[in-house]
């Protein structure tokens, strides 16, 4: 049981707000990319991808785990970002400082969930069982590209207008 529900049933929650987080994430990752500013899907994709590090610690393991870190690192990132796009309203620095941390934050919920369809996808783990199988470095490379190119795009072209 976690937090009165069967772990079956935690897991699906926790999956979930990640998809959630994951696809808003995405979407406001391409909207800065193009200069645009989507209030809506940037809170839904902050809250959503807060909620999946905050919940993934729920999972019990005795030991300090690499997908802890992860939730460790993703929660510091978002916390920045809240705090430059909420508080200091991307002004100065503070707006590539949230570009960067958001893209990050973003970034690793796919690299997670890049790891967790090869662990659960049953072609995926045939394809590479240990994780160190070039389809699965190859997507990790891809994803990892993928947002670095983002990442420039979005510095270079999301420029809010202050509130």
């Amino acid at each position: 049981m976690i937090l009165g529900l069967s772990a079956h049933t935690f897991t699906i929650i926790h999956v979930l707000i990640s998809l959630v987080g994951i696809v808003a994430g995405v979407i406001v990752a391409f909207a800065m990319v193009q200069g645009k500013s989507v209030p809506g899907w940037t809170a839904l994709a902050l809250l959503a991808l807060i909620l999946t590090s905050v919940t993934g610690f729920f999972f019990h393991d005795p030991t300090f785990t690499p997908a802890e870190g992860v939730g460790v690192i993703s929660l510091v990132v978002l916390a920045v970002a809240v705090i430059a796009l909420y508080f200091l309203h991307l002004t100065g620095i503070w707006r590539w400082i949230y570009v960067i941390a958001a893209m990050v934050a973003i970034y690793l919920n796919v690299f997670v969930g890049v790891i967790q369809a090869f662990e659960k996808i049953g072609f995926l783990e045939a394809l590479a069982p240990h994780q160190t199988e070039p389809p699965f470095v190859v997507a990790q490379v891809i994803v990892l590209a993928t947002f670095v190119v983002l990442g420039f795009g979005a510095l270079r072209k999301f420029h809010p207008r202050a509130a």
